[in-house]
């Protein structure tokens, strides 16, 4: 136990050094990038998001569609929830490189309740109680200490993002703070995360027919102005071009947030909705 705690404090030295660094040399990436700027890889990209949605089409969703169908409500739910507790680790982290500390107390009262009264998380006590979810993240953190968004793109398998994020991505990995962490066999972390992704792709199930217009377009313009609406803290104004009615925003927010995609790690949508 001691060496497993030495191995992770370790880590988290190294990766607020490695934020340091990026912070430091944040003027590699624009704080506010030209429209015309925002895809410049959109031929490697299109490309990308070809091969997820492929991917998506002959795997994840089948997958989903039959986890879905043999999984009860209440068991669903409750690993949503487990997955969720996990990530909040990184988030109380976030909190406090974003100088949030009332939100980094909610929140590590929320973690604790959750990981105790509510068996590891598996039920979500604290939000009962008034504890809210908060959705923080290092690309997040990056963007509140000015590194701007940079160039959009596609990663395989892991769906929309940009080059801040994807040094986030590569930064919480790195942390050693990951829901896939809690266990050392890589098989096993590559269990959780094939879990957590297939859980995240089905509940995206019932918010694909919200999709319209050009799916690569629409998706681009989402996970961009999601993604800067995050950053602001919901101060943000529409810099992306393609403009959603309000009915629509709220009705895919709702899909969105149940299964905590578009961002971050894993198939999809994170993740959009071609990925897990």
């Amino acid at each position: 136990m001691f060496n497993r705690l030495q191995k992770v404090s370790t880590k988290a030295v190294l990766g607020c050094l490695s934020f340091l660094l990026l912070i430091a040399s944040s003027s590699i990436f624009a704080a506010n990038e030209p429209e015309d700027r925002i895809d410049p890889w959109e031929g490697f990209n299109r490309s990308m998001f070809t091969f997820n949605e492929t991917l998506d089409a002959y795997v994840a969703k089948p997958v989903a569609e039959g986890y879905h169908a043999v999984t009860p409500q209440f068991i669903d739910t409750g690993i949503t929830n487990f997955f969720s507790n996990l990530e909040d680790v990184l988030i109380i982290v976030n909190d406090v490189f974003q100088l949030k500390p009332i939100q980094a107390l909610s929140d590590t009262g929320r973690f604790l309740i959750n990981s105790t009264i509510g068996l590891f998380g598996f039920f979500d006590v604290a939000s009962h109680i008034g504890l809210s979810k908060h959705d923080e993240d290092l690309g997040q953190t990056l963007g509140y200490w000015g590194v701007g968004a940079g160039p959009y793109v596609m990663l395989p398998f892991l769906g929309p993002s940009n080059v801040r994020d994807s040094f986030g991505l590569v930064g919480e990995s790195l942390s050693g703070l990951g829901y896939t962490q809690v266990v050392d066999p890589v098989a096993q972390q590559g269990g959780l995360w094939i879990l957590r992704n297939i859980d995240v792709r089905a509940g995206l199930l019932s918010s694909e027919g919200l999709i319209t217009g050009e799916r690569y377009t629409f998706f681009r313009s989402f996970y961009m102005q999601r993604r800067a609406y995050l950053v602001a803290d919901g101060v943000v104004e529409d810099e992306f071009g393609d403009d959603f009615d309000d009915d629509f925003d709220d009705g895919f927010d709702d899909s969105f947030d149940e299964a905590d995609g578009f961002d971050d790690d894993g198939f999809g949508a994170e993740s959009d909705s071609e990925d897990f």
